[in-house]
């Protein structure tokens, strides 16, 4: 297993080994053992699965209670996946953090409680799994403006197309007005 660092610490990309030959491939995406001993000791509690067709973005979403810390992949296709500090005692608040995933590259993307997260599709679909530290709680449920100008997030949105957004991620607040963790 191998740990990339993004530009926010504790925000990051782990790349399982692939063990594969003409059949196929192999791959432990999670061993609470071993990413210990990398210094990753989560406890999940949940596991969601979505499905999305290109151009849908999802997001930027966070608990301002029962905060959850996130492990993340795609299983089928591409996303261009987002987190955002939302923790206002955090030097790096208001800042975010990318990585492509791809069920081609097979890798993921820690994302730790206290930042929104998001992702948008760039192939024609994709399907999204992930690990989640705490319940999903809708009372606590937030939602980050994903083009808010104060965070600045660069999309790489396909043909300059606007995004396929749910009627809760259109409503998004600026981070000015959000809700955050101190």
């Amino acid at each position: 297993m191998q740990i990339i660092p993004s530009s926010i610490p504790d925000v990051l990309e782990i790349r399982p080994t692939v063990h594969g030959d003409e059949r196929g491939f192999f791959i432990e995406t999670w061993n609470a053992r071993t990413f210990a001993e990398a210094g990753l000791n989560f406890n999940f509690v949940q596991d969601n699965h979505s499905l999305s067709k290109q151009g849908t973005l999802r997001g930027l979403h966070y608990q301002i209670q029962q905060p959850q810390g996130k492990l993340v992949r795609a299983t089928v296709g591409t996303v261009y996946d987002v987190a955002v500090d939302m923790r206002r005692s955090s030097p790096t608040f208001g800042k975010w953090a990318s990585c492509t995933l791809s069920a081609e590259e097979k890798n993921l993307f820690w994302i730790p409680p206290g930042f929104a997260h998001g992702f948008y599709v760039l192939s024609e679909t994709a399907e999204f799994q992930y690990k989640c530290t705490d319940y999903y709680a809708p009372q606590h449920d937030r939602t980050l403006a994903w083009n808010d100008p104060s965070v600045g997030i660069e999309w790489p949105l396909v043909d300059d197309m606007p995004p396929l957004l749910s009627a809760k991620d259109e409503s998004g607040q600026q981070l000015p007005e959000a809700e955050c963790y101190e």
